[in-house]
């Protein structure tokens, strides 16, 4: 039995088989030699709203085979106060899996410890596990293998996407540039925790030079949505737009998570110039999700 709880706590190895594995189960699609999960039935745990996430992993758990059932947060007893690892110990006598989209990255994991069945982490403040694997696959589709690339990520740096960025880099060996305000940026203790080639800077046009991806994400993520206003003024100048694209190496994908607020984070243009990557990319969480589950249970 294994857990995706943290890109910082898984190997090498598991990065490089997922990946692999990803490759086949999308060429495999509604042909799978096998079904891994037949006979299980997983739940989705959400206290975060979504929409790639969840279609993604409802889906992809169907098609391994299993029985899905999605719980809200505020559904459930967790809603009224139940401790998570009373509900952990609840579940992990009736069903086979989770997958949990919260807040606090400590309640994955303490319902991973008290659950005793895979968790996964499809999203807390701290990590986006899910999705930046799913950005390694599809940068690799055309690009190749990641390993002394440069990726250079815009906008807010200390949020879950780029942590999750710089614990992949640190793993794969790729050089991660970050650009941002100095109040968006990484931690120090986070940096030293990781390792690896990362640039945390101010100099937006200079992170950007001769990069192989550009990568943004939304200015207010979701919890944040007090400090919009704050967000907004300080994060301005960090977009990508036509201008910065140029300055990257010819060929390099321009990739956002989803949702995009044209406009700001990225202009309308470029995301229109580059919506086959961001749209793949989209797709990916389904085939990635499933190499995922598929490795929690091998």
């Amino acid at each position: 039995m294994k857990h995706l709880l943290s890109l910082e706590k898984l190997s090498p190895a598991d990065f490089e088989k997922i990946l692999h594995d990803a490759t086949a189960v999308k060429r495999q699609r509604g042909a799978h030699p096998s079904q891994p999960l037949a006979g299980q039935t997983w739940a989705l745990i959400f206290s975060k709203s979504s929409t790639r996430t969840r279609v993604s992993f409802e889906t992809g758990i169907r098609e391994l085979g299993a029985g899905v059932m999605f719980l809200n947060a505020n559904d459930i007893q967790l809603g009224r106060g139940e401790p998570i690892k009373d509900t952990a110990r609840v579940l992990g006598r009736m069903i086979h899996g989770a997958v949990i989209r919260t807040y606090a990255q400590a309640d994955v994991e303490e319902f991973a410890e008290f659950s005793k069945i895979p968790t996964i982490n499809a999203l807390t403040d701290d990590e986006h596990p899910c999705q930046i694997l799913t950005d390694i696959f599809t940068f690799q589709e055309t690009h190749g293998p990641i390993a002394g690339k440069v990726v250079t990520f815009v906008g807010d740096g200390a949020c879950n996407v780029p942590v999750s960025w710089i614990f992949a880099a640190a793993k794969l060996g790729f050089e991660l540039r970050i650009a941002a305000p100095k109040a968006f940026q990484p931690s120090a203790e986070i940096l030293k925790r990781a390792g690896g080639k990362i640039v945390c800077t101010e100099d937006l046009k200079g992170a950007a030079t001769g990069a192989d991806l550009l990568y943004t994400d939304v200015w207010v993520s979701m919890g944040k949505e007090a400090e919009a206003a704050d967000r907004i003024r300080v994060l301005g100048g960090y977009q990508i737009n036509a201008e910065l694209v140029k300055l990257a190496k010819p060929g390099a994908l321009v990739m956002h998570c989803l949702p995009a607020y044209r406009g700001k984070e990225i202009d309308a243009e470029t995301f229109e110039a580059h919506a086959d990557t961001i749209f793949t990319q989209a797709e990916n969480r389904l085939h990635v999700q499933k190499a995922i589950l598929n490795w929690t249970v091998s």
